[in-house]
């Protein structure tokens, strides 16, 4: 896949914009949110995962999917490598794209009332 594949796929989705965070490309959901970005290089990606998310994309595809660095790595965040089969990627990017375009008070459970 190339980065103009990549920026296709993720253009593709609904409100998703392309913008800059830390010298190099972020595609944000329509409520700013970053749901992916490109490394510098535009060689890998990262997309923003649940850990449970990622577990499966690392189970599935070991050469492809990493865990990114330290604390993102663990809350989620998933380094891949553009040489991946396309509909994977797609796949990964509809989850992440869904993480961050619902609201945070839209995941969390509704609590019990006394």
């Amino acid at each position: 896949m190339t980065p103009a594949q990549f920026r296709k796929i993720v253009l593709g989705f609904d409100g998703a914009v392309e913008a800059s965070h830390m010298k190099h490309p972020d595609f944000r959901a329509p409520n700013g949110k970053i749901f992916a970005t490109l490394t510098e290089q535009e060689d890998r990606a990262c997309v923003m995962l649940t850990p449970d998310q990622q577990a499966g994309f690392l189970k599935d595809a070991p050469g492809v999917f990493e865990p990114a660095a330290g604390a993102w790595g663990r809350g989620g965040s998933t380094m891949i490598a553009l040489a991946a089969d396309a509909e994977m990627v797609g796949e990964a990017l509809t989850l992440a794209w869904r993480n961050k375009s619902v609201s945070s008070s839209a995941r969390r459970p509704a609590r019990k009332r006394r």
